[in-house]
């Protein structure tokens, strides 16, 4: 059995083991990263989607807003899609666009501005910068640990969390299957869609037999309970992104907050973004998941201006319902109260489970068993 050997991370010294998601597309804000780093808990701020200036803005706004540690999160580039797959699905989007009155985007590759963000983050360090879609080079990780920034990965499989550790990160984020939004694996592979993915207590059982790193648990945790759960597997600390969706400072649209409202089953899709992702099922999601090539970002920049659509219109249907699969658990609370209720929930639920594992009630058991055995 692998030994967790202890590091002094940001990890240790949270108030609360519990951890922002980075919720990139609109409903990360610098209030939101700002509201659960302000409460003991650990705030990313997302980088998906904005270039560097956009980036920089955000975080002076955050920084006014907190002293305490905040995290940044980036994607790594993956590779271009071959364009005649990419050209056929937008075929199958036309009518939809029409109908909708917009004009298909633009579906050009691009790395989301990697090197400049990069560059941004060593210049100006937050506390962790956090990979998603792939580990980078030990070279970049180097760099960040010279300017004094701690580095995670996003892992999916026991496989990925080896290749994090080598490269030298300092915490891995393990995401099951249940997780919503986007599938983090280094590599978005079709036949492994069969598998279903791994579910959150199996990857964090499968990650902390072999790796000496924290880790931290995301994936369909709503409740204290849940929290108490990962952290009892093994987990450093529990991150929640979903259950964030309906505070106040979330930038989440109206039609959003709405969808979460309902009780829609959940699915995995590219029909959005060209990668694997896990919504709420609508009539985009349900019309175009089975013919979505593997494409992204070119289908996310494809697709834009149907979901921007939908959202002025209130059109759920045209929507990406990020969500994970107890999203139904969700509360409208503002993000620091809810930090606070989910910690105290977390203690109550520990409480509880060493109460089911005392001596007294290992005696009572005992005690039940020999009377059983009596003529």
């Amino acid at each position: 059995m692998v030994v967790w050997l202890r590091h002094g991370l940001v990890l240790d010294g949270l108030a609360v083991p519990i951890v922002l998601a980075p919720l990139a597309g609109g409903p990360s804000t610098p209030e939101l990263t700002a509201a659960v780093s302000k409460a003991g808990g650990f705030g990313f701020l997302a980088a998906g989607y904005l270039a560097a200036p956009a980036l920089a803005e955000r975080l002076e706004r955050t920084r006014t807003l907190t002293d305490a540690p905040i995290g940044v999160n980036l994607f790594v580039p993956g590779t271009p899609a071959p364009p005649q797959a990419v050209d056929a699905y937008a075929a199958r989007l036309a009518d939809d666009a029409r109908q909708a009155g917009v004009e298909l985007g633009g579906a050009g590759f691009d790395d989301d501005d990697w090197a400049a963000k990069l560059e941004l983050l060593i210049a100006t360090p937050v506390a962790v910068v956090l990979f998603t879609f792939g580990c980078p080079e030990p070279e970049v990780i180097d760099r960040f640990h010279n300017a004094g920034s701690e580095v995670w990965v996003t892992v999916t499989r026991p496989g990925e969390a080896r290749l994090a550790v080598d490269a030298g990160a300092d915490a891995l984020v393990v995401q099951g299957a249940e997780a919503g939004g986007h599938r983090a694996s280094f590599r978005d592979d079709p036949a492994e869609d069969v598998t279903g993915g791994i579910g959150l207590l199996s990857l964090l059982q499968l990650v902390r037999a072999q790796a000496d790193i924290p880790l931290v648990a995301t994936g369909g945790i709503a409740t204290g309970a849940a929290i108490a759960a990962v952290l009892v597997a093994g987990a450093a600390a529990a991150q929640l992104g979903t259950a964030f969706l309906g505070c106040p400072e979330a930038g989440t649209a109206v039609v959003y907050r709405q969808a979460l409202a309902d009780n829609a089953p959940t699915a995995m899709t590219r029909a959005f973004t060209g990668r694997l992702a896990r919504g709420i099922r609508n009539r985009f999601l349900d019309r175009y998941s089975a013919a979505a090539p593997v494409a992204y970002p070119e289908l996310h920049h494809l697709t834009a201006p149907l979901r921007q659509a939908g959202r002025a219109a209130g059109d759920a249907g045209l929507v990406n319902l990020w969500a994970g699969q107890t999203y139904e658990l969700g509360r409208q609370l503002p993000a620091g109260q809810l930090v606070r209720a989910l910690a105290e929930e977390a203690r109550a639920a520990l409480q509880h489970a060493g109460e089911q594992l005392s001596p007294s009630a290992d005696a009572a058991s005992e005690e039940k068993d020999s009377g059983a055995e009596r003529p």
